[in-house]
């Protein structure tokens, strides 16, 4: 006979300070626990994540880049970045300096300018030679890469500006230690090269067929005059190679490997300077339009160009076809497809 305490009913068993549920089924502390558990770290993976962004976004470095003007051309649809690539050698090593032959000089120059338009039509990457011969504001006329050397960032924007009638909304330039970081961070980029490639003042010694380049040789890839059209060729290879980077770059084998994506993440933030106003979103937004382009989803083009020339002030440089550039530059002002006959490569 079960045996009844004084003054109460039956008490259920207790084992090992376990409970009974209403049907005398035993429940399990562990089930009343997870809950709190998962809300637990879904609040430290949100305070990571945020706290990431705010940490990657303070390592850019900002400039007032985008300044307004009188006869600054009014904003149009779409995005228009403006891309540079800067030969500082912030960031290098003196090994790696000798080793890619970058030189030692001081401060930074232009190596590379690329306008990336993006809209209802896609995304558009145009080259903008550094040889082109434009007009710069209070300097006369002198190749595009001069009015960097004037009046830095503001004054090339300026000058983009002017010479295309584009509205610049971004900034974004990678000087040498940043770009060969970046290439390093997602494991090389792999290219398919025609033609062996060697050039000893840009570090560059390549064999012929597909190779994966590191960060030291696709430096000296995308700097490279050494082919039949100068400048002309290299600024073919930087679209090509840029956009075989961003691919790489959001793949899911770099995104979801954190030995890949976070060395990536920090070499691209502390390397990369943009407009005070832009941000991390922004250069996310940035690599996400490029991905179109490695996909061949976009156009890539080079301004077309129309002659060459001189200068005593300038030295050789390349002239526009007006004609041509003016329906490039149109389409982009406009958002509308850019056709046929001002695509150049």
């Amino acid at each position: 006979m079960e045996h009844v305490a004084a003054g109460g009913p039956a008490m259920a068993p207790q084992y090992g300070g376990g409970q009974f549920g209403p049907t005398g089924t035993p429940v399990k502390r562990g089930r009343r626990r997870w809950p709190k558990v998962l809300l637990g770290l879904v609040v430290v993976l949100a305070i990571v994540i945020v706290g990431g962004y705010f940490y990657l976004d303070s390592r850019l470095k900002r400039e007032n880049a985008l300044a307004d003007y009188s006869g600054r051309p009014a904003d149009t649809p779409g995005t228009n970045w403006l891309i540079v690539g800067s030969d500082s050698r912030e960031g290098l090593s003196k090994q790696q300096r000798k080793a890619y032959a970058t030189g030692t000089a001081a401060g930074r120059r232009t190596d590379s300018m690329m306008l990336m338009h993006t809209g209802s039509g896609g995304t558009t990457l145009v080259s903008l030679p550094r040889d082109s011969y434009v007009p710069i504001a209070g300097h006369g006329s002198n190749k595009l890469n001069a009015a960097f050397a004037f009046g830095g960032p503001q004054l090339l924007v300026r000058t983009v500006e002017q010479a295309t009638g584009v509205h610049i909304d971004h900034y974004a330039e990678v000087g040498f230690g940043g770009f060969v970081g970046v290439v390093d961070a997602v494991g090389g980029v792999r290219l398919c090269i025609k033609e062996p490639m060697k050039d000893h003042k840009a570090g560059l010694n390549l064999k012929k067929g597909c190779q994966t380049l590191n960060g030291g040789q696709a430096l000296g890839y995308v700097r490279t005059r050494a082919s039949a059209r100068a400048d002309l060729d290299r600024v073919a290879r930087q679209r090509q190679f840029f956009s075989a980077l961003i691919s790489k770059a959001t793949s899911p084998g770099v995104l979801l490997n954190p030995f890949r994506s976070v060395p990536m993440a920090l070499h691209a933030t502390d390397n990369f300077s943009v407009d005070q106003r832009d941000g991390l979103t922004d250069l996310v937004g940035l690599m996400w339009s490029m991905k179109g382009v490695g996909s061949g989803d976009g156009v890539t083009t080079t301004v077309p160009v129309g002659g060459f020339g001189s200068s005593p002030a300038a030295g050789s440089y390349l002239i526009w076809d007006r004609t041509k550039a003016t329906e490039l530059f149109n389409a982009l002002k406009t958002d509308t497809k850019v056709p046929k006959d001002a695509i150049s490569h």
